[in-house]
């Protein structure tokens, strides 16, 4: 393994702490994710829509929905134009749709014939229950992680690699060029808050351990509720899933140890793992424990940030469609918030051992790349479109906004 140049030789003494996390954070935290997406799930439903009603209802709905006008997945046909070259397939009462895919124009079944189905009538009244399956889809993908982690570099070498690279990233911040970037040391922030501010570092072990998913989940609920348009939110949410896709490969290629499972010589400890204090959510056989680079939970604060200083409005000149007028008390609370809520991660990650500076530092450029490239998942629509065909069901039209809107867009 790689020599050991930024060891502390003053290790940390094990501070003195009050009681550990209540035992009832096993339950409490899947508990309060599952409210959230629930709540969300009711808040977003169609209030004018029946599951039991008439069959004529979802024709009226996709006539009036403005989300689904203002949608990016929206299929390209249009059945009114005779002039259209693909009018053949447009004249028939359920027509193909067609999705552009790597320059190419594809065509594939259109489940509209569906819509009625009872299944699919429970999706156009909860439209949110579709965004729930995007997440499921997601944690799989990351829970697949370690385990090809492990079979691409051997499981025994695994550890010896992960923590070749902590080492290697303490290295360039603190004996490179780059070193001027990061004047305060990870263990030398730690230390601050074990010697004397032990009961802030409990309550960032309580952050750490709550605001994560929580914290991303609810973000997705509110701005699928609060967004002008349901384009607006797909490109923060496929944003935030491209960040997920990234981090995972880079996870499964480039394993990194975080500081709080280096050697000991390093002067870190394990805040989050003390008398039971550590997440529900970073336990288990399929939890990655050796992804710190990039920082996921930075890069999901960053979206979050970035997406409610953009909601604010302050630097954009002119309104989405369907967005309100935010007063300057709004504005100000929105960008508070989104340098707030990132900033208040970083020293949470940082002053638990968690992550390296540098592990922030990727994870934003990550961010700023998914956001960039966000629309690369359209050529998954041609997929989608068969997997709903297989299942019989039709893709629920989005009610983002709707309510929210209708109630004069005041939060």
């Amino acid at each position: 393994m790689a020599d050991a140049p930024i060891a502390n030789n003053g290790t940390a003494e094990q501070p003195s702490w009050g009681k550990g996390q209540l035992a009832s954070h096993t339950w409490m935290e899947p508990v309060m994710v599952a409210s959230i997406l629930f709540f969300a799930m009711f808040i977003n439903r169609r209030k004018n829509y029946s599951i039991f009603g008439s069959e004529k209802a979802y024709a009226l709905l996709e006539e009036d929905s403005l989300a689904a006008r203002l949608s990016d997945d929206a299929p390209t046909y249009d059945p009114e134009n005779r002039d259209d070259p693909e009018y053949v397939y447009t004249a028939s009462k359920h027509p193909p749709k067609r999705r552009n895919c790597c320059g190419t124009v594809v065509h594939t079944p259109n489940s509209s014939r569906f819509a009625n189905h009872f299944h699919s009538r429970i999706l156009q009244k909860f439209p949110f229950l579709i965004e729930m399956f995007y997440w499921i889809v997601n944690f799989g993908f990351y829970a697949c992680t370690r385990a090809m982690t492990e079979v691409i570099f051997v499981k025994e070498k695994v550890w010896d690699i992960a923590q070749d690279h902590g080492t290697g990233v303490l290295t360039i911040e603190h004996e490179s060029f780059f070193s001027i970037f990061f004047p305060i040391h990870e263990v030398s922030f730690q230390q601050w808050f074990m010697n004397g501010h032990t009961s802030l570092l409990t309550f960032l072990n309580r952050i750490y351990s709550l605001i994560h998913i929580p914290g991303t989940v609810g973000f997705i609920a509110w701005y699928y509720y609060v967004a002008p348009n349901h384009g607006t939110f797909a490109i923060a949410r496929r944003t935030m899933t491209l960040t997920n896709f990234i981090a995972f490969t880079t996870f499964t290629l480039w394993p990194t140890m975080p500081p709080r499972l280096l050697p000991k010589e390093y002067g870190f400890y394990d805040t989050v793992h003390h008398e039971n204090a550590e997440s529900v959510w970073v336990q288990g056989k399929y939890v990655n424990s050796l992804g710190a680079m990039p920082s996921l939970h930075f890069g999901y604060a960053f979206c979050i940030g970035a997406g409610m200083i953009y909601h604010s409005g302050i630097f954009r000149r002119t309104l989405k469609k369907g967005e309100s007028v935010k007063s300057k008390i709004g504005k100000i609370l929105y960008v508070a918030g989104g340098i707030a809520y990132p900033t208040m991660v970083l020293v949470v990650i940082i002053a638990t051992a968690n992550h390296y500076w540098l592990d922030a530092v990727a994870a934003t450029f990550v961010v700023l790349l998914s956001y960039m490239c966000n629309r690369v998942f359209l050529i998954l629509l041609p997929l989608e479109d068969l997997l709903l065909w297989c299942l019989r069901l039709e893709k629920p039209i989005p009610s983002t906004g709707e309510r929210f809107h209708k109630r004069g867009g005041r939060i």
